[in-house]
């Protein structure tokens, strides 16, 4: 068979489930022809070499058609669905659903039944908690106008609520967005303005929003290499939970490849330019990115020469001294012993049922311990008592048996 070669570039969906990564719509290299129904996997279980891609094409089963700038997260009960939320429908075929659902466990598809308060957005950056919570700030609504409102998808329950507004940064699109350990969500970069006239917003100030609280803060930003304004970045958390990266991105023009890509310490809010080896790549935007084992894997994006260049690109992140650009993946080398808190490796379960799970296996331990004494203690007791009688028998036998032969001679 022929091996699949999707036409997607950017303002697809991506979207890490069991490893693999799901990719869904967009729009081809030009950035104006929509791909139709393209939907794929590429399988991260196994080593690959970037130059040599194999796609599993499944678009066979996909039922969107035409679907741009929207938004996906993993999430439901078992932690394997993937949540697509809102984009712009280029097709007159059907009317979109608001939120689709793709079972990866059976293929199929469903949809969620919309609340009347919730609206069709576009160009925003989806982030899923760990309770399985999908919060959607920002984004371009259909009348062209941005927003600054939070709408929060819980993806277990399938129920709608509307987050705080108080403190929100402006109204904004394609920004860059990452779930910090303390459960905060930093929002990064980004486009403000409206369809006629747009600003790059400035990397000196980032926006901090507690899952927890429900509350907004924004945090000044120092360092001496503070990142230009950009939009379309992405934002991923380190190995190591104390900094973010951001890569690519666009202000007036793609962002120069020596000054793509920056650390940002989440203690301290202070920038840095990591280094770097394994050659610089050409600088992307309207891509994506995660951090999957030791490597930070970027897909797609506007910027690059697909007939040359290769729809991902990897940087083992691994030593915070030095990253390294390479084409070889290899999931059988984990990351350091020192990187303690790994993104990819997100609980699929409730950590509160967690909390319940390991009380509750813990006093099962205990009480199985105590009830296994108690029956040790029983068990030896008669045992004894069995071993006693049975000597006690035995004496008695002899006793009784000795003087009878004794009366026979």
């Amino acid at each position: 068979m022929t091996p699949f070669k999707p036409i997607v570039s950017s303002r697809n969906t991506a979207t890490l489930i069991d490893n693999k990564l799901y990719i869904l719509g967009g729009y081809d290299d030009s950035g104006t022809i929509p791909v139709g129904k393209e939907f794929f996997y590429l399988d991260l279980s196994v080593p690959f070499n970037t130059q040599n891609l194999l796609w599993h094409d499944l678009s066979n089963i996909n039922i969107i058609q035409s679907i741009v700038a929207a938004t996906s997260v993993n999430g439901g009960i078992n932690n394997n669905t993937l949540i697509m939320y809102g984009g712009r429908n280029l097709t007159k075929i059907e009317n979109l659903a608001l939120v689709y659902m793709f079972d990866t466990q059976s293929n199929s598809w469903s949809k969620i039944v919309e609340d009347s308060y919730v609206s069709r957005k576009r160009s925003l950056s989806a982030v899923v908690d760990y309770d399985r919570k999908m919060y959607l700030f920002g984004g371009w609504l259909i009348n062209n106008e941005y927003t600054n409102d939070m709408f929060i998808l819980d993806t277990i329950n399938l129920s709608w609520r509307i987050g705080s507004s108080l403190n929100a940064p402006v109204p904004m699109i394609n920004y860059g967005a990452t779930l910090l350990p303390n459960k905060n969500i930093i929002y990064i970069g980004g486009m403000i303005g409206s369809e006629k006239k747009n600003e790059s917003l400035a990397l000196n100030d980032v926006y901090l929003y507690d899952t927890i609280n429900d509350k907004w803060s924004i945090k000044k930003t120092s360092g001496p290499s503070i990142p230009s304004k950009r939009f379309g970045l992405s934002v991923v958390l380190g190995l190591d939970g104390k900094q973010v990266i951001i890569f690519g991105g666009k202000e007036n023009t793609i962002i120069n490849p020596k000054k793509s890509l920056y650390n940002l310490n989440i203690n301290t809010f202070e920038w840095s330019i990591p280094n770097v080896s394994g050659g610089i790549s050409k600088s992307r935007y309207f891509h994506k990115a995660h951090v999957i084992g030791k490597y930070m894997v970027i897909s797609f994006g506007m910027g690059y020469d697909k007939s040359v260049e290769s729809d991902i690109l990897l940087l083992d992140i691994n030593n915070n001294n030095e990253y390294k650009w390479t084409t070889i993946f290899d999931p059988s080398t984990p990351p350091s012993p020192s990187s303690p808190f790994l993104p990819s490796l997100r609980p699929s379960t409730n950590p509160k049922t967690l909390s319940r799970i390991i009380p509750a296996a813990m006093a099962g331990a205990i009480i199985g311990s105590l009830f296994g004494v108690i029956l040790l203690s029983f068990g030896s007791y008669f045992l004894y008592k069995w071993s006693k009688n049975n000597q006690n028998q035995k004496h008695i036998t002899r006793t009784i048996l000795i003087p009878h032969s004794y009366s026979n001679c």
